[in-house]
């Protein structure tokens, strides 16, 4: 404590002279030095600057030690002096600006551990409550996967880090587009808090340029992902899963490169697509992947995705299996596969019709996971030498037949049109008109349409009346249909393939149920594309810019690589909950800042972690993570200051 003194006039005496104040410093929430007034001394006209001094030095050692029974002053014999401390410390006493009782009781009370204050239980009330544990827990998987270890290696910043990891975290838990990841951040998260990120900082230009940062280390991003991944969960690399989906643009994307018409698997034919393909692992983590023209055809993807695998599997992936679908599967992607080293899986594009069983072959039955039954049996072809299986599936059997009854009532409703059209007014009747629209038909149902004979008779069109047979002839006589009839192929039966279709492996196949549980692995990168398109909105994609869509596409697949993180170690745990019931579960835990005021006149703010509940903390354990950021973080505010401070914020 210190003297401060302040020119006035006294009002007894009428003279110009200093009043004193007795002034203590100390740093408030911010780090910033502040003064307090202890006390009003009063106009000290008859003390010099060595007593002044001695008195403020004095006062400061006695406040500081009067929970002592014995404590030394700084000496001295001067009757004036000792009287004016005697004085003030009784005054500051009594006015409450120190409290002898209560400081002893909370000396005492500290060496439990325990911090009590008396508070106003009216004044109690809580403010800024935000997320934090679905962020907390995604915080912690990003540590797993060293993303910051990496960016850091590439000579990124510490405040470019942060941003960083508060983008991917935003985009795992809450998907939507920066400005609205902004007002999401700003509102209701607490991952600012987590990260160290300054959220007075956070806009939608600087996620978005963060993002685009983040793709142009895209190749090495990756590579250090799946090493990572790999060493982190002892995983080798032999299977490895190959496709591709697309997702669709809301807006007309004039003068797009990567923007094209194709065929949508959203089935929004309006719309341009994007193509992304993916190559994982059976655990669901991703090597490999590109970003494609929306006019991509799957087949002719293969290639770059050849001569990049090597690098980015593991070493001990010597003659790794690579499971596509049958859209992939063309002879030459084939041939590509073999010859790059790899054993490649995949559903035969057409079905076998000069097979035989081979010899010794016994079928064998399994059950998938709706527990139905499945016929399983080797069989051989002239054609090559590849491993083929015949899988026979009850349930696929009645789909198909279903699929097809269905679809065969459509193809002869249009044919009846067709015919209807012959009878009426203005009906189509020109011969290339209505073979036109049989073509269409058929091309419309093309799996019925094949099973049927479809005969038409046609005739000239007969001479309008009115005309005279001296009248010169038409140039060319128009041919009209005057009926249509349709039937069933003899000796084909329609169902007859339902049910039934074939896997083709080069792979030296141990068992059929080895061949089969290998190709059912293929169901995991479906779940991928799900994960990627519902749970982290993935579509539609509203960007105009072509390197704002590669950075949002690029985002989402980092936010994936968090996701799938988590989710493979809850697995091994027994937990296959979907992500976004993990988040909604994670998201009862908060952070909430709670104040109270004390009988000094003070505003104690307490910033703490809810405790997680049950669902909560069998997540933490199962996945070996934290419960919390942080504990508690105290502060103590005058209550004069919180007029001018926002210390809720900060």
């Amino acid at each position: 404590m210190y003297f401060k003194v302040s020119m006035r006039t006294n009002p007894a005496t009428g003279v110009y002279c200093g009043y004193y104040r007795l002034v203590e410093s100390y740093r408030n929430h911010s780090d910033r030095v502040c003064h307090r007034t202890m006390l009003n001394a009063g106009y000290l006209d008859g003390l010099n600057t060595d007593q002044l001094n001695l008195i403020q030095k004095i006062l400061t050692a006695k406040v500081a030690n009067h929970d002592k029974p014995l404590f030394e002053l700084p000496y001295t014999d001067d009757p004036t002096v000792l009287a004016h401390v005697d004085e003030f410390f009784k005054r500051m006493v009594a006015e409450k600006r120190i409290d002898v009782f209560i400081e002893k009781k909370d000396k005492k009370a500290s060496k439990n551990g325990k911090d009590l204050q008396l508070i106003d239980l009216n004044s109690i009330r809580n403010k800024d409550v935000r997320e934090i544990g679905s962020e907390w827990m995604s915080y912690q998987a990003i540590r797993q996967l060293q993303i910051a270890l990496f960016l850091e290696s590439l000579g990124w910043s510490e405040d470019d880090v942060r941003l960083a990891q508060t983008h991917i975290i935003s985009r795992a838990v809450y998907p939507a587009s920066e400005l609205e990841t902004t007002r999401w951040i700003k509102e209701n998260s607490a991952v600012c808090e987590i990260t160290g990120y300054n959220i007075e900082q956070i806009t939608k230009d600087r996620l978005y340029s963060i993002s685009k940062k983040l793709y142009a280390e895209k190749e090495a991003l990756e590579q250090h992902l799946s090493t990572r991944t790999n060493e982190l969960f002892d995983i080798q690399d032999k299977i490895i899963l190959y496709d591709l989906t697309n997702t669709y643009f809301e807006g007309r994307k004039q003068g797009s490169k990567l923007a094209k018409y194709g065929r949508s698997k959203e089935k929004r034919s309006d719309a341009k697509l994007v193509v992304l393909g993916l190559v994982i692992n059976p655990e669901g983590f991703i090597k490999y992947s590109s970003i494609l023209e929306g006019n991509m055809a799957d087949s002719k993807t293969l290639e770059g995705m050849i001569s990049k695998l090597r690098i980015k599997t593991s070493s001990s992936a010597k003659k790794a299996l690579i499971v596509i679908d049958a859209g992939i599967a063309t002879e030459e992607n084939l041939k590509m596969i073999l010859t790059g080293g790899y054993d490649y899986l995949c559903v035969s594009r057409s079905n076998l019709k000069n097979y035989h069983i081979e010899a010794g072959a016994a079928t064998v039955s399994v059950t998938d996971n709706q527990k139905q039954k499945i016929e399983l049996c080797r069989v051989k072809t002239d054609r090559n030498t590849d491993y083929y299986l015949k899988v026979e599936s009850q349930a696929k059997e009645l789909k198909e037949r279903s699929m097809n009854e269905q679809f065969r009532s459509r193809f002869e409703a249009g044919l009846q049109l067709i015919a209807d059209s012959l009878t009426k007014k203005g009906g189509v009747k020109q011969e290339d008109k209505v073979h036109e629209r049989i073509g269409r038909l058929k091309q419309k149902y093309p799996s019925i349409g094949r099973y049927f004979d479809i005969e038409t008779q046609v005739c000239d069109q007969p001479e309008p009346k009115g005309k005279k047979k001296g009248d010169k002839p038409d140039k060319e006589k128009i041919r009209i249909v005057s009926s249509i009839k349709w039937a069933v192929k003899e000796d084909v039966e329609i169902n007859a393939r339902s049910g039934v279709y074939f896997l083709r492996t080069s792979m030296e196949a141990k068992s059929e149920e080895n061949v089969w549980q290998f190709y059912n692995i293929i169901r995991e990168i479906e779940a991928t594309f799900r994960v990627l398109k519902t749970d982290l909105d993935l579509r539609p994609i509203y960007h105009r810019k072509d390197e704002n869509t590669m950075a949002h596409l690029h985002l989402g697949l980092l936010a994936y690589w968090l996701v799938n993180t988590v989710r493979h170690q809850l697995k091994q745990e027994g937990i296959r909950s979907g992500w976004r019931e993990i988040v909604r579960t994670m998201n009862t835990q908060k952070a909430v800042t709670t104040l109270a005021q004390n009988n000094h006149e003070e505003v104690i703010m307490i910033r703490r972690c809810s405790e997680p509940n049950r669902a909560v903390r069998k997540l933490y354990d199962a996945l070996k993570y934290k419960y919390a950021p942080f504990v508690k973080r105290k502060s103590v505010v005058h209550k004069s200051e919180l007029e001018n401070c926002h210390f809720i914020e900060q």
